[in-house]
């Protein structure tokens, strides 16, 4: 049997609904539970928007179509918007593909309108064609750094150089600008996502000083890590933990 903690978390999440893998595999459950929903939220709080919503962006990065699918309709339980879940998805696109993030789409979509959203959603699209090179430049060099956007930009060799300007106008422009969810949240997300995907780790380094610089502290992405660490497992974990330890270190209380 879970924990009261465990129980009374889970059930703020998803109601009554009860796993069938509960009555198939109860041992295995009760240990994830006990995890996932007591000692991780003890240990690491978040209020649940931002949990769900960094958890399911990983799910995306992991490929976890079933597990997507239970935890969206737990976000919307805990009040993750219509806009802001299918935002997480749309993020999704330029860090894992659309060759993953297809079958995420229609499960969202599919999930909005059995909870009778009517779809499309309101357009959350700040920029144009016009536009979204600007404006993509701007708000990438407001997170990553002047210096470090025009360093790779100089240091891109000249048949690169596209792929620059596709990082700025497409990346940036087309999905960090949009409304629904604020630049913080995207680079938690971001940050989850790449995580996640494993064999990423520069661009982790690379995100971990993006959210401080746009104002996640260290407190914050730790909470973030471990409450990744149920579902995308140790070794990511740990991996993620030495870039945030490299990119800002613990302080020390020592005398």
């Amino acid at each position: 049997m879970p924990t009261q903690a465990a129980r009374e978390n889970h059930d703020a999440l998803f109601g009554d609904r009860t796993s069938t893998l509960a009555r198939t595999d109860p041992e295995l459950i009760e240990y994830f539970d006990d995890f996932a929903f007591d000692d991780v939220q003890q240990d690491a709080p978040l209020e649940p928007r931002t949990r769900t919503l960094v958890q399911l962006a990983a799910l995306i990065a992991c490929g976890a179509l079933g597990e997507f699918r239970v935890l969206a309709g737990g976000a919307l339980r805990v009040g993750v918007t219509p806009v802001e879940l299918k935002e997480v998805v749309y993020q999704a696109v330029p860090y894992v593909g659309m060759g993953r993030v297809f079958d995420f789409l229609h499960a969202t979509n599919e999930l909005l309108t059995e909870r009778g959203v009517e779809l499309p959603l309101p357009g959350q699209s700040t920029t144009t064609r016009a536009t979204r090179a600007e404006r993509g430049l701007a708000v990438q060099k407001q997170i990553i750094g002047d210096e470090a956007v025009d360093a790779m930009y100089a240091h891109a060799p000249s048949d690169e150089q596209h792929i620059q300007r596709y990082l700025s106008a497409n990346c940036f422009g087309d999905h960090y600008t949009r409304n629904g969810i604020d630049v913080p949240t995207r680079e938690l997300l971001t940050l989850s996502m790449l995580v996640s995907l494993g064999g990423a780790d520069p661009q982790v380094a690379g995100h971990v000083r993006a959210n401080l610089r746009v104002g996640n502290d260290r407190a914050m992405l730790i909470a973030v890590i471990t409450q990744l660490l149920p579902y995308v497992g140790y070794p990511r974990t740990l991996n993620a933990l030495r870039a945030l330890d490299d990119v800002a270190p613990a302080v020390s209380h020592e005398n």
